[in-house]
């Protein structure tokens, strides 16, 4: 009763802030309302022999392939961004938004699928457009802001157990995947029981240009994902355009699509910074073969090496997150990475457009994971080395703000030796004191055992919640020091793991912004070498990317509960960019030299926009915007607390947060209201027809 009485009290400070500006808005609704009717009429088309049916959603809710969801019940597909007769979306400028369609064929197979969308036409004669592309073509995206993709499946044969969530509480797990459960969460059943056994789960944006035209087997469904970059100079209003779905034998169906771009532009720099790990050496392998692993500088090998990566950057910076690497030494830096941190890599002539141009990464991380060189050295050694880097970077002066950091060690005890290199670098009479020290390490006992530490960076599990807080606070006393976190685990946040909710790394990224985290880091974005189960002999350490869902841990047994099941067994773990060209498993390959992305890292963009959106709405009204984040994200990180605070290592909870898409559409949606000066009433109006003057 307490705790309902308490939620009541905070959704009425929520609709109280929020009706300040209702009455503004009802004359808006109906103009918008008019405007609709005109636009949302269905195209009189045929509709093709064997896809049965068209639907879409943002992409949040994970429809697997198997699943006939429309022909089941079409009034079961209706969402936010689908009226059953089009699409509707909203962002602002410099944003991507991005919906995902469903094409069912339930009967027959569908051979010969193309899809299309080329424009959408705004007001005037502005428009969105994008251009037709090839091979390694489409990765110039100068003149592209519509991006179609055509999505490929992965196997769930087991759970992402211990790195991803637990299995102690049945509500740890994801909802899609949990069995029946009663009381704190015991479940009941076997593998079978779960939703999501054996299922082919959405993970792999291909361009669609590497699969058109293509086929849909006869009783599954086929997605295709659609990003859609709102340039800067974008006019503010509705763009339309049409959607174009054939097949063979078939008259093409049209499906209109609706975009209302705000009045309002999201910054180039993201308010919630990133830090993702990639391995040179492992796209060297999988693009250029084993035996170009570490290719020598000066030979082509190398160059292409260096182009390579390069286009991980870029589609890391289309999605808003940052790269970094383990050891580059000062003078190979120029190399590639000068390009990168001053933004010239981001700018047309290189084939870059899009969020962030002429912007730098923004972070460089000196000896990852501990790999720094002079590590068995002595403290005049850590000054030196420490004061090169400074010098370099102050010979620099990147217009782009740039986090760089000596990191120290990768989760380790050693407490003493952890303090003694952070004395060390504070200690340096050069300008080489100003290089931060970072180290992977749970808050709490930072700030009890290593005091010195410029940047602990803790994982985001659970904790007990006072001893958390009064770290954090210790540490925001002092106005020189930062706070990182890495990787995700549910009840505490959202995971990586390929079977999660879709909403999981969006959700991710609110508890980034509630808890005022600096940077967030994942550990690793291009694991295809399971070297820490099998080593780097055995053959099984090769990952198959395109078939196989587990990337990480060991598969060593079946469990009658659990799948397939061993050490740290994990889907999707290390791995958001999949290889275009796949020297390991050359029939998986599209001989492409550049990386594709999985929607993982495209969810965690929807997060990372939301955030500047909570950012921008916070300093025009703070109270509603914290209404709203409260709301989204009751309980996150340690907030979740602990079931005993004698064993800190375990909670009995479900998770906080809603994972229906629509609830976190209708929360961006009252932000940009804030935002764009006016809002409504909470619950009344849906979202898609809440910003629309």
């Amino acid at each position: 009763m307490r705790e309902n009485i308490s939620k009541l009290k905070g959704l009425w400070k929520r609709e109280l802030c929020l009706a300040v500006m209702t009455i503004c808005m009802i004359s808006a609704i109906i103009f918008f309302n008019g405007l609709c009717s005109k636009a949302s009429a269905p195209i009189s088309s045929p509709i093709p022999n064997n896809i049965v049916h068209i639907w879409a959603n943002t992409g949040e809710d994970k429809v697997t392939q198997d699943e006939l969801r429309a022909t089941s019940d079409p009034n079961a597909v209706l969402n936010s961004v689908w009226d059953g007769t089009g699409v509707s979306l909203f962002g602002a400028r410099n944003e991507v938004v991005a919906f995902n369609l469903v094409l069912e064929a339930p009967i027959s197979d569908a051979t010969g699928v193309m899809v299309t969308l080329t424009s959408l036409q705004g007001p005037g004669n502005d428009a969105i457009t994008t251009t037709t592309a090839s091979g390694n073509a489409v990765f110039n995206y100068v003149g592209r802001n519509i991006e179609l993709f055509f999505v490929r499946y992965l196997e769930i044969r087991g759970l992402s157990v211990d790195l991803a969530y637990n299995a102690y509480d049945e509500r740890h797990i994801p909802e899609r995947c949990r069995r029946p459960y009663v009381g704190e969460g015991y479940g009941t059943g076997i593998w079978e029981d779960r939703p999501c056994y054996n299922k082919m789960y959405p993970e792999i944006a291909v361009p669609l240009e590497f699969h058109s035209p293509f086929t849909i087997a006869a009783g599954t469904s086929q997605s295709i994902w659609g990003d859609i970059y709102i340039p800067k100079g974008t006019t503010p209003g509705v763009y339309t355009g049409t959607i174009s779905v054939t097949e063979t034998g078939s008259l093409p169906r049209e499906i209109q699509i609706r975009l209302k771009v705000l009045k309002f532009t999201l910054p180039d720099l993201p308010s919630a910074r990133t830090m993702v790990y990639y391995s040179s050496e492992n796209i060297n392998d999988r693009y250029l073969g084993e035996e170009n692993m570490y290719p020598d500088p000066g030979t082509p090998e190398y160059t292409q090496s260096i182009q390579l990566i390069d286009r991980h950057f870029q589609l890391a910076h289309r999605h808003k997150t940052s790269l970094i690497d383990s050891e580059t030494a000062i003078y190979r830096m120029d190399d590639a990475w000068t390009s990168r941190l001053r933004g010239d890599l981001f700018e047309a002539d290189r084939g870059y457009d899009g969020v962030g141009i002429g912007m730098g990464n923004g972070v460089f991380s000196v000896g990852t994971y501990g790999s720094w060189p002079w590590q068995g050295g002595t403290e005049q050694d850590m000054w030196a080395n420490t004061t090169a880097w400074v010098n370099w970077f102050d010979s620099k002066a990147f217009a782009t703000p740039t986090d760089y950091f000596l990191y120290l060690i990768d989760e380790s005890s050693d407490y003493p030796q952890i303090e003694q290199w952070a004395q060390w670098m504070d200690s340096n009479p050069g300008p080489g004191r100003r290089m931060m020290s970072l180290a992977t390490i749970s808050l709490p006992d930072a700030m009890a055992h290593v005091p010195n530490l410029d940047i602990p960076t803790s994982g985001s599990g659970i904790g007990i919640t006072s001893q958390w807080e009064d770290a954090l606070e210790n540490l925001r006393a002092d106005t020189s020091k930062r706070y990182f976190m890495y990787n995700g685990n549910r009840p505490a946040s959202g995971s990586f793991a390929t079977e999660d909710e879709g909403v999981a790394l969006r959700e991710l990224a609110w508890g980034h912004y509630k808890k005022g985290v600096d940077r967030w880091f994942y550990w690793e974005s291009t694991y295809y070498v399971n070297f820490q189960c099998y080593g780097y002999s055995d053959p099984r350490s090769q990952t198959n990317l395109f078939q196989q869902t587990q990337t990480f841990g060991c598969y060593g047994r079946d469990d009658p509960v659990l799948g397939e099941a061993g050490w740290n067994y994990t889907n999707g773990d290390g791995v958001l960019f999949y290889p275009g060209t796949d020297t390991r498993y050359p029939l998986e390959s599209y001989g492409v030299l550049g990386p594709i992305a999985s929607l993982r890292l495209k969810h965690w963009r929807r997060g990372i926009q939301d955030v500047d959106y909570l950012s921008l709405a916070a300093a025009i009204n703070p109270t509603c915007t914290g209404e709203i984040v409260n709301e989204m994200v009751p309980k996150v990180l340690w907030e979740c607390g602990v079931a005993d605070s004698g064993d800190p290592t375990w909670v009995l909870t479900d998770i906080s947060w809603s994972t229906d898409p629509d609830t976190w559409e209708s929360a961006r949606s009252e932000l940009a209201a804030i935002i764009e000066g006016a809002s409504v009433a909470v619950g009344i109006i849906p979202a898609v027809q809440l910003l629309l003057f």
